[in-house]
């Protein structure tokens, strides 16, 4: 579970068509045809974090007006225990004007003025007693008073006992982030932290290198923009970007924020988590407004530019996440499986096929232990990894999955693929999963191409 701290508030959009100019002043006249609402700031960063499938629960404090963002959460199913009320506050809100995909104009209603002691008190009173089942802590500071420097100094050092990593979106005030697991500042705010203008990768690396060490971060990760993300830990690494059109950069700091804490609450690979951020800010940059990145986007960004194809080697929780947001977009999934121990032409052709009949290819793959069951002691010749890597490589698979039960029908039924697919040898045979899959096709193999002609070819040749 990940906690989200800090300046929760309202995106406000207005969307509408201009066709004329105002009589009273030289300035667009909006016809407003749609008016929505959407959780910003603190809140983005969950709309991000749910959208990847994420448990979170949530702190901080709103005004007066804050029943639209209290309604939100709850539409959500976030607990909202964690909010505080504040009848001397505004709660925030950002009015944006759209006018055919281009923002005209942005109006903001809002209180900046620090929380007082006891809604800092309730805050990390909250955050102690749900202390024990969190794996992660966000503070997304937008500067608006609720991480004040003695509330943010308290949750740094309640983290660092109780061994949780923290990451911190910053804003101008550095001095209040001192001791964090880790900060992520862009290049602007990192110059204005430092003083020190950055022209060069140079000018970077000094600034870096001097802002980790007044604040004794354990990571420094500073976004760059169309240049990437640097890292500054025991070393200095550079992650260039992925993202190729850019049409609204609005709320992408968040996306990056919760895509870090999605991926290192369960991976502690951290150059993964900055490439799996990195392809999260990819997506949301290419859509208009505060967006999100779901799991299955993330990782068709990752499909483009990502060499190593691990991503595609997905678990039975991730699969599902996956499946439910391509079932949202109406692609039709197609499900096949088998041992693959020898991959070999046949295997090729076959699952060429299977592709052409929907947009998602999910291949099951039998464990080692599945395939002794099956096979007999003697197999796999290669490893259930090689083997699930090998499938994941090629461009017609787009996720490979590893079962270890003799049969994959409760993958079949997390899946519920729209068509199944098997070898033609299994005609008027009893197919597993064909209860569950909309349509079961078989599909020919090609003459002598087998794993065990294989293997008897090679025994021959001795």
């Amino acid at each position: 579970m990940i906690a989200v701290i800090g300046d929760f508030m309202i995106d406000h959009y207005l969307w509408g068509k201009s066709e004329r100019i105002s009589p009273e002043a030289p300035v667009p006249v909006v016809e407003i045809e749609k008016e929505e609402y959407r959780l910003g700031g603190a809140g983005n960063v969950v709309n991000n974090l749910l959208e990847l499938g994420a448990d979170v629960i949530v702190s901080g404090v709103v005004g007066k007006n804050g029943n639209i963002l209290i309604d939100l959460l709850k539409q959500k199913r976030v607990d909202i225990g964690g909010i505080f009320i504040d009848k001397n506050r505004e709660t925030i809100i950002k009015s944006r004007i759209i006018s055919s995909n281009q923002q005209v104009i942005r109006y903001d209603k809002e209180t900046k003025k620090a929380i007082t002691k006891d809604f800092e008190d309730k805050i990390l009173g909250y955050l102690e007693n749900n202390l024990d089942k969190l794996d992660l802590i966000l503070l997304s500071d937008y500067e608006k008073g609720v991480l004040t420097k003695k509330l943010t100094q308290k949750i740094i050092n309640l983290a660092g006992k109780n061994n949780k990593k923290l990451i911190i979106d910053p804003k101008r005030d550095f001095s209040k982030y001192k001791n964090a697991w880790m900060i992520k500042p862009n290049k602007n705010e990192l110059s204005f932290a430092t003083g020190i203008d950055i022209n060069t990768e140079e000018d970077l690396i000094k600034a870096g290198w001097k802002l980790k060490k007044e604040l004794n971060l354990k990571y420094l990760l500073v976004t760059l923009g169309k240049d990437g993300m640097a890292l500054f830990g025991d070393k200095f690494i550079k992650i260039p970007t992925v993202a190729k059109e850019v049409y609204d950069v609005t709320g992408a700091g968040d996306t990056v924020l919760a895509a870090l804490g999605y991926f290192l609450s369960e991976n502690d690979d951290l150059i993964e988590a900055i490439h799996f951020a990195n392809a999260a800010a990819a997506v949301v940059v290419g859509k208009v407004g505060s967006a999100s990145a779901t799991i299955s986007e993330i990782e068709e960004i990752k499909k483009k530019f990502d060499n190593n194809v691990d991503y595609k080697i997905v678990d039975l929780k991730k699969i599902k996440q996956i499946t439910d947001d391509l079932k949202n977009k109406n692609k039709k999934i197609v499900f096949t499986n088998g041992c693959f121990d020898i991959l070999h032409l046949g295997h090729v052709k076959y699952l060429q096929k299977a592709k052409a009949l929907g947009d998602i290819l999910i291949v099951g793959v039998n464990s080692n232990e599945s395939v002794k069951r099956l096979k007999g002691k003697n197999r796999p010749i290669n490893d259930e990894y090689d083997r699930a890597y090998l499938l994941a490589s090629l461009e017609i698979v787009d996720y490979v999955i590893i079962f270890n039960e003799d049969t994959p029908y409760e993958l079949i039924k997390t899946i519920k693929p729209d068509i199944l697919v098997k070898g033609k040898d299994y005609e008027d045979k009893e197919i597993v999963g064909s209860d569950i899959a909309k349509e079961v096709i078989l599909i020919d193999f090609i003459k002598g191409k087998s794993t065990t002609t294989i293997i008897e070819k090679i025994k021959n040749a001795k």
